[in-house]
């Protein structure tokens, strides 16, 4: 693990390979980048090197609540800056559910950055953005108009923040209640924006807008279905899906949620499909960089 400043915060991150092409990872929901090492080892080992990190207010990184757009949006910034410090630009994109809207974002914010995108569990729908602005900002507005930062330092995932590096308990002490709520309401509504969108961050025309090629795996659960990653699919205008990875379910027969043991046991398939992928862009008369 190493670590960098970046625009003020302290990131943590990991390099899983010693040469080749950039390829940037990343996961979903506010989760650590651990659970992507294995996946990152095995592509690593086809010839790329995997940037893995943990996201403002996320694993091992810095805590900073901030004003500077939607929460997707600075976390895109944040990688571009992090990707230009390693001399890792123009990079690879990709990840899942959150991870896959980072990397969609990253692609329209930083157009000459990107290479192109690998994408899975693609979010989607008015289930998935009422589900999730509630669980992602909704419930820590509650937290902090019932029991101040305090309540807040208290949550699961803050405490976990806080384990990883003390001093997050600090940054976040150190913010009105107020503060945190406004931001918090801000990025809640900046998501739920979204619900009628073709996935969450994005509009049809700005997907119709990414130039580079990308390669899609389909969910199959109510949050990350089919049927987002078949628009998206037909959106970009460069793409490739795989909707056989894991077990395909209609429309009306998804799972209430993602199976992380499932997609666990995909993981040998999946690194054959991205680094498949990857070896053909890079092999492309028209990738005229890297």
């Amino acid at each position: 693990m190493s670590e960098a400043v970046v625009r003020g915060v302290h990131i943590n991150y990991e390099v899983v390979g010693s040469g080749g092409p950039w390829l940037a990872l990343t996961p979903g929901s506010r989760r650590s980048y651990a659970e992507l090492v294995p996946l990152a080892e095995t592509i690593a080992q086809g010839g790329f090197r995997v940037l893995l990190h943990d996201r403002r207010n996320c694993g091992a990184s810095e805590v900073a609540i901030q004003d500077l757009g939607s929460e997707h949006e600075i976390w895109a910034d944040d990688l571009r800056e992090l990707g230009a410090q390693l001399g890792a630009l123009p990079l690879y994109a990709g990840g899942s559910s959150a991870g896959a809207r980072l990397a969609i974002l990253f692609a329209l914010r930083h157009p000459e950055s990107v290479k192109g995108l690998v994408l899975w569990r693609v979010t989607g729908g008015s289930t998935a953005a009422e589900e999730l602005a509630e669980m992602y900002y909704g419930d820590y507005i509650k937290l902090a108009k019932a029991g101040g930062m305090e309540a807040v330092c208290h949550s699961e995932h803050f405490r976990a923040c806080i384990a990883a590096r003390p001093a997050n308990r600090d940054n976040l002490m150190r913010m009105s209640p107020d503060e945190f709520i406004r931001i918090m309401a801000m990025w809640r509504q900046k998501f739920l924006e979204a619900a009628n969108l073709p996935i969450i961050g994005a509009t049809e025309a700005q997907l119709r807008s990414i130039a580079v090629p990308a390669c899609l795996i389909a969910g199959n659960d109510r949050i990350h279905p089919p049927a987002v990653a078949r628009k998206v699919n037909s959106l970009l205008p460069s793409s490739e899906l795989h909707d056989d990875v894991v077990s395909k379910r209609a429309d009306e027969q998804l799972l209430a949620e993602w199976d992380p043991k499932e997609w666990k046991s995909k993981e040998p398939a999946m690194a054959a499909i991205f680094t498949g992928f990857l070896r053909r862009v890079e092999a492309s008369p028209s990738n005229s960089v890297g």
